[in-house]
């Protein structure tokens, strides 16, 4: 079944965009690799490499020049003018957390005079606090942002008798204390702990939770030195699909990037195991019905003119899985799947399986839903 917003959002077609490109007198490439460099998207470096190599193509629905010459379609691109959102955040900055690119590594001296550049570990970012300090808070999610259990464990352990506020054994689900008051479980003090964003170029073969019941290796293992507060993955990426990946104790956040009824942009590039023709390109563009319910592209369009085999996709959908279910749908076998783009975050200037803080700018932008 679609969502309401996917019913109203408007479905993209190429006919439509190949007719305007072609009465246009005027053509220039603002397709999926123009896009890649106005907000900051990263892939692997032979695609970067190809990128840069490749000539200037053509792209439907948004044209300049005059060439008579035709090319392949760009399947569901916004026009430049719709395009969402600056490009801020600090994506293109050379600062990983509060420590910049050049001075993030100490250098040593070997024995034999030699200098040495070892990396120094990150610091950790203070960030602000975005709530009210006298507002009252349920006691669930006080004993969640304090890293002890979920929302869900707490109310078990409250019911259990195993919470005292100020003294007092609290059982009552629902109880509001303040920030102030004093909170023990199990006898033990507990407190609320620093908010922590994190973000990882998830690289292939980590199962994105916290535990694994078969021993696979999880995405946690990657940001163990990044805190000490009690981290979890925000969305889902399969053990096989790399890219841009959040990890934070901030419940409020978490909830609002990956509740349905936010529909956060995220942006795929595919690798297919052959060439994906026009008209499946268009199919994705207008909906394909999964067991599920149907679903359908954002924006699609080929990656480069000369690889048919290379696709960027993009969709709002938080489906498990989904876009390898569409491709497969219409007969193709996803290779590669690379997340470069989640709720305005991109990978850039970050290796795979690299982690980095948030900037405070990064972190002011998510809360307020700026990127969508």
């Amino acid at each position: 079944m679609t969502t309401n917003n996917e019913e109203s959002r408007p479905k993209r077609s190429f006919y439509s965009a190949h007719n305007e490109r072609h009465a246009s007198p005027n053509r220039n490439n603002q397709g999926y690799e123009r896009r890649t460099q106005q907000e900051g998207y990263n892939s692997d470096r032979s695609y970067n490499q190809n990128r840069a190599e490749r000539p200037q193509g053509s792209s439907y629905g948004n044209s300049e020049g005059n060439s008579g010459r035709k090319r392949r379609p760009r399947v569901g691109e916004r026009a430049q003018s719709q395009q969402r959102g600056p490009s801020g955040g600090g994506y293109g900055s050379r600062s990983w957390g509060n420590q910049s690119q050049s001075s993030n590594y100490k250098t040593t001296t070997t024995s034999g005079g030699k200098k040495l550049k070892k990396k120094k570990p990150f610091k950790q970012i203070k960030y602000k606090e975005n709530t009210d300090p006298n507002a009252p808070i349920r006691l669930n999610k006080y004993l969640a942002n304090a890293g002890i259990c979920s929302r869900r464990e707490a109310d078990e352990f409250i019911q259990a008798g195993v919470v005292t506020v100020n003294g007092v054994v609290i059982t009552e689900l629902g109880t509001k204390i303040a920030r102030a008051d004093e909170v023990r479980f199990n006898n033990q003090p507990v407190q609320l702990e620093s908010k922590v964003y994190v973000l990882l170029n998830k690289p292939k073969g980590f199962v994105t939770t916290t535990d694994d019941p078969e021993n696979r290796k999880t995405v946690m293992e990657l940001v163990k030195s990044a805190a000490t507060e009690r981290i979890y993955p925000v969305g889902r990426l399969d053990r096989a699909t790399t890219g841009v990946l959040l990890l934070t104790n901030d419940g409020d956040l978490a909830s609002k990037l990956t509740h349905p009824k936010y529909e956060k942009r995220k942006i795929y590039q595919v690798w297919l195991d052959k060439p994906v023709a026009m008209e499946h390109m268009q199919a994705l563009a207008d909906g394909i019905e999964l067991e599920d319910g149907e679903i359908h592209a954002d924006a699609i369009s080929y990656v480069t003119e000369e690889d048919l085999t290379q696709v960027g996709i993009e969709i709002h959908s938080g489906k498990n899985r989904v876009v390898r279910r569409m491709f497969e749908k219409l007969g193709y076998r996803v290779l590669k799947l690379d997340r470069v783009y989640f709720a305005g975050l991109t990978k850039k200037k970050l290796s795979r399986g690299k982690w980095r803080y948030l900037t405070e700018q990064e972190v002011n932008m998510l809360r307020m839903g700026a990127f969508d």
